[in-house]
C-alpha cells in the first residue's frame, strides 16, 4: 500500500535523520516535508532516496491558517495520512526571572500549539482509515531543568498530549508515539548546552533509526509511552564538559 507521510521541522537535525530513515522504506512512496528554511529542505530531499514523491514546503508553523490549507491539499491529493511526526521545535534557555512573555508564548506557539494545530488537521483524514503519529519531546520535559523553563515545560506538555491522544484515538486505528531524546548533536542542542562537544553525544541519525523502527509492524506495542531515547556517555566526556562550563 501505498502511504503518505508528513515530516515537520525536516530541514535540519533530527526531522532531516527521520525524513532519510523513512525514505528508505518501501510502504512510504510520499513524503511531504515542513520547515521554515527552503534550503535545508532542498538539501535533506538531496539526501533521500529519490524513488519516491518528496515534496516540501518552507512555512511557519505558526501561520496556523496556512497549515490547515497545506494539511487539506495534501490529504486531497493523496487521498489519505498515513504518518505525521512531529519534530518541529523552539528553546531559547533563560529562568524564569529572565524569560519574556514574548519568548514564552513563542515557544508555546511552536512547540504545542502548531503541534495541536496540524494533528488536528491531520486526523481529519488519518481517521478514516487508522495511522500513526509521532511527536517529538525530549528529556527535557520529564525532570527539572532549572534555566530552561519555558522548553521543558513544553515538552512536557507534549508527552502529556501524546499520551491522551494516544487513549483518545484509539478508536480510528490511529497509534500515537512519543519519543524524548536525550543529549543529541543537533542545531538545538547547541542553544540549550553551548559548550558541549558534540561528537561525544547521540547523533541525529540514531534517533532517526529508532523512529523508523516505532513506525514499523515490531512497534505495535509502544504506543502511549514517552520512550526515551539516550546514549549512555562516557566519563571522560562529561568531566571534560564539567571543566569547560566551570
Amino acid at each position: 500500500m501505498s502511504k503518505t507521510c508528513i515530516i515537520t521541522g525536516a530541514s535540519r537535525g533530527i526531522g532531516r535523520a527521520i525524513a532519510i530513515e523513512l525514505s528508505k522504506r518501501e510502504d512510504i512512496s510520499n513524503l511531504i516535508l515542513i520547515s521554515r528554511t527552503e534550503s535545508g529542505l532542498e538539501e535533506t530531499s538531496k539526501l533521500m532516496n529519490h524513488g519516491k514523491t518528496i515534496d516540501f514546503y518552507a512555512m511557519d508553523l505558526t501561520n496556523y491558517e496556512e497549515v490547515k490549507r497545506l494539511i487539506h491539499a495534501v490529504g486531497e491529493q493523496y487521498g489519505t495520512i498515513d504518518m505525521l511526526i512531529n519534530v518541529a521545535g523552539y528553546a531559547n534557555p533563560k529562568s524564569l526571572l529572565e524569560t519574556s512573555i514574548e519568548d514564552w508564548e513563542k515557544t508555546y506557539q511552536i512547540n504545542v500549539h502548531s503541534l495541536f494545530n496540524i494533528t488536528k488537521e491531520a486526523v481529519k483524514f488519518m481517521k478514516k482509515t487508522g495511522g500513526k503519529i509521532l511527536n517529538v519531546a525530549s528529556t527535557a520535559g520529564s525532570s527539572a531543568r532549572p534555566g530552561w523553563l519555558a522548553y521543558a515545560s513544553s515538552k512536557a506538555a507534549l508527552i502529556s498530549i501524546s499520551s491522551t491522544l494516544s487513549e483518545e484515538l484509539s478508536d480510528y486505528g490511529i497509534l500515537v508515539y512519543c519519543i524524548s531524546p536525550g543529549r543529541c548533536a543537533t542545531e538545538l542542542r547547541k542553544i540549550l548546552a553551548p559548550d558541549e562537544d558534540p561528537t561525544t553525544i547521540m547523533q541525529p541519525e540514531h534517533v532517526g533509526e529508532v523512529v523508523g523502527h516505532l513506525l514499523s509492524d515490531d512497534g505495535v506495542c509502544l504506543d502511549g509511552q514517552n520512550i526515551v531515547v539516550r546514549k549512555q556517555v562516557k566519563k571522560a566526556a562529561i568531566k571534560q564538559v564539567s571543566k569547560q562550563t566551570t
